[in-house]
């Protein structure tokens, strides 16, 4: 309140009035130019400390000093003068005659301020400011000023004021400046201030003023600056606010009662207009018309579900609009289009259900937007400025925010598609007893090398995307470049969730059941292999089936992986993704737990009947290969069902944690597979050891036949 008091003591009509400044000319989509050079730039460049255009005006308009706070800047020099001359006259002897004793004076100011008054002392009538706040003052009778015709300030905040009577003010001529906050005022009586023709600033917060009656400001024609925050006024009379207070330019009515806007409330005098924090459901489609000197313009906090399209017609000069925590659910596309010199539009808090880049394009001079969500970001790629810059996966410059994650991404897809492959090859070259297992093996591990890929996709777009990522992130998240990565991690996820649950139920059967005669044959194990390839790829393909159902399932984040919830997910797709997550995935690590758990049962329950276990030693060692294994996979897993199931109950989830999970968790069970199934197993660390031994015999034995050669032929020659 103290920097809006400032800022108000020095307006004047002609000082409201601020040209745009802002960068014109025409750029491409995600850049931004210098000044009035014919130059463009990548909107990273923008505010980034150091001057990239030869003028400088890449550093300009870094900070929002759109509306009201553009106001601030332009009478600074203003302030420190007139702060400097009440300094001056702080300092000097006091210049009246008669003033209580408890009272403080310095030359024709008297302050009494927190000397537990219940009256207006009387003092000389030359005083020129009067603090009386933070007293016990409940009422002002009839005169109680009148012979204080000097008087330019008096305060009175911090009272227990309950009435003011007709004439309290009358003779204050000259009074600027009134301050009644913080009392118990709730009935301004007609005409109350008639007399002061030269008022100013009226600051009457924190009171119970319940209505506006006609009449109430009437004689104020030179009040620019009216601050009535957090009473009780439900209603505003038409036709009054500019005829009672021609000069009126700053009106501020947040945390009141108001309801409905009707049409002719506000007039052309306002141009700082505050309803913020009220109950305003609806506002007449001409509420506004009247307004073409309107810079700044703040509805709030407020309780409107729709807008009037022509609501915003007629308010050419508005720079600063601010509709944030509205229940608003939509927004007609050309709501906007009569704002040619708007600079900063707030619209967060609000689910824009309807969202396009046609809502923002005829806004040329916007430089500053907030939204709730930074994905509504790449529908105005033109903008300087756009909050949240980041959800945590992506940021208005590179796909990938985090610098770590844009390192680990390549970290991983190294690993994961290198170490897949290198067992692929190893598992094709060495021949072993068990070819139906070592098959699953070989397909479990493409489908890890297909998460792997997806990485090096993620990487290869965030490189090709650097710095300007805005530009282009709608036109990513809705092309087929990002349903088809984002297929791939779903395939390659789902394939070994059900390539895993399908190698464990096989051990099951071997271990649990010995003497059972059930064992896979070469053409069984491929036929359930090509039945869950089959099935990993009609589970990934059925989103693209209907677009009504489940919108854009795989492009709701820049990795184009469908694990976060939201409200505006549709109902079909937000039940598709449970279905997997929580219905299948969840029910497949049930399925491996309690496989794995009768199995230990049934090799202890066999141990102890037996000293002899060489018959099972072999499938007990598999046994716990897999379960550590599996163990390692669920640790993956779980996070990933919580993250699910917190996203169903609308937490907000942030999207630091959501990237990790993607880019980390969710593929390390890829990476980790070959290391933990293949490479440290005793078995082929044997089998690796005789084709190397081998390997290394023949290479002998060819480099002896040569030398031999070599020698006869020396021999003969």
């Amino acid at each position: 309140m103290i920097l809006l008091l400032s800022i108000a003591s020095l307006l004047s009509t002609d000082s409201l009035m601020i040209p745009s400044n802002l960068d014109s000319g025409i750029c491409p989509l995600g850049q931004f130019p210098c000044g009035n050079l014919s130059v463009c730039l990548p909107q990273l460049l923008h505010c980034n400390g150091r001057k990239d255009c030869t003028n400088g005006a890449d550093e300009d308009n870094c900070v929002d000093n759109s509306g009201w706070p553009k106001l601030f800047d332009t009478i600074q020099s203003s302030r420190s003068n007139q702060a400097m001359q009440e300094d001056e006259a702080h300092d000097s002897e006091c210049a009246l005659d008669v003033y209580p004793e408890q009272c403080e004076c310095r030359k024709r100011l008297v302050n009494c301020s927190s000397q537990g008054l219940h009256y207006v002392p009387a003092i000389s009538s030359n005083v020129t400011a009067f603090d009386l706040k933070d007293n016990r003052i409940k009422s002002l009778p009839d005169g109680v000023f009148h012979r204080y015709h000097d008087l330019g300030k008096l305060f009175l905040q911090n009272n227990e004021l309950q009435s003011i009577s007709r004439q309290a003010f009358s003779g204050l001529f000259r009074l600027k400046r009134l301050f009644l906050s913080n009392n118990r005022i709730e009935v301004l009586r007609a005409e109350v201030f008639k007399d002061l023709h030269s008022l100013e600033w009226l600051i009457i917060d924190n009171n119970r003023v319940n209505q506006i009656h006609p009449g109430t400001f009437k004689g104020l024609n030179s009040l620019y600056f009216l601050y009535m925050l957090n009473n009780s006024i439900s209603a505003i009379p038409s036709n009054s606010l500019c005829s009672e207070m021609p000069r009126l330019n700053w009106l501020d009515l947040e945390g009141n009662e108001i309801e409905t806007i009707h049409d002719s409330v506000f007039q052309e005098c306002i141009t700082v207009l505050v309803l913020r924090r009220n109950k305003i459901q609806e506002i007449k489609n001409k509420a506004l018309t009247q307004m073409p000197k309107l810079v700044d313009l703040d509805l709030s906090v407020n309780q409107m579900e729709t807008l009037p399209p022509s609501l915003f017609a007629n308010l050419q000069e508005l720079q600063q609009l601010n509709i944030s925590f509205n229940p608003l659910t939509s927004i007609p596309h050309n709501q906007f289009d009569m704002l040619p010199s708007l600079q900063s539009l707030s619209m967060e808090g609000i689910e824009i259900t309807n969202i396009s880049y046609r809502m923002f394009s005829k806004m040329a001079n916007l430089s500053h937007i907030y939204f709730k969500k930074y994905q509504y970001c790449s529908h105005s790629p033109h903008v300087r400025s756009c909050k949240p810059n980041s959800d945590g996966i992506s940021s208005f410059e590179n796909l990938l925010a985090n610098i770590l994650l844009r390192v680990f991404v390549w970290v991983m897809a190294c690993v994961t598609c290198f170490g897949n492959l290198f067992v692929i090859c190893m598992r094709s070259f060495i021949v072993t007893e068990n070819c139906q297992h070592a098959m699953s093996i070989k397909s479990l591990c493409c489908a890890d090398c297909l998460m792997g890929f997806y990485l090096f996709c993620l990487g290869a777009f965030d490189m090709k995307y650097k710095g300007e990522y805005n530009k282009h992130a709608q036109a990513w998240m809705e092309g087929w470049g990002c349903k088809m990565v984002g297929s791939l991690a779903m395939l390659s996820t789902e394939v070994s969730v059900l390539m895993l649950t399908y190698m464990t139920l096989e051990k099951y059967f071997c271990i649990v059941f010995p003497f059972s005669h059930f064992r896979a044959g070469r053409w069984q194990t491929l036929g359930t292999l090509l039945a869950i390839w089959g099935l990993g790829f009609f589970i990934t393909a059925i989103p693209f089936f209907s677009y009504d159902t489940f919108g854009n399932f795989y492009g709701r984040n820049g990795v184009c992986f469908p694990l976060q919830s939201d409200d505006s997910e549709r109902s079909g797709a937000r039940g598709y993704s449970v279905a997997i997550f929580l219905g299948l995935n969840l029910l497949a690590f049930v399925t491996i737990v309690f496989s794995y758990s009768s199995m230990f049962y049934s090799i202890h329950k066999t141990g102890a009947k037996t000293a002899e276990r060489s018959v099972l030693s072999r499938e007990v060692t598999i046994a716990k290969r897999f379960f550590f294994i599996v163990f390692t996979d669920a640790l993956c897993w779980i996070p990933i069902f919580l993250l699910k199931a917190v996203s169903l109950t609308k937490a907000e989830i942030p999207g630091t944690i959501t990237s990790w999970v993607v880019i980390f968790i969710l593929p390390i069970n890829s990476a980790l597979n070959p290391i933990l199934y293949t490479l440290t197993t005793s078995s082929f660390q044997e089998k690796l050891k005789q084709c190397l031994q081998s390997k290394r015999h023949q290479f002998q034995e060819s480099g002896k036949s040569s030398f031999t050669l070599v020698s006869i032929h020396t021999n003969t020659a």
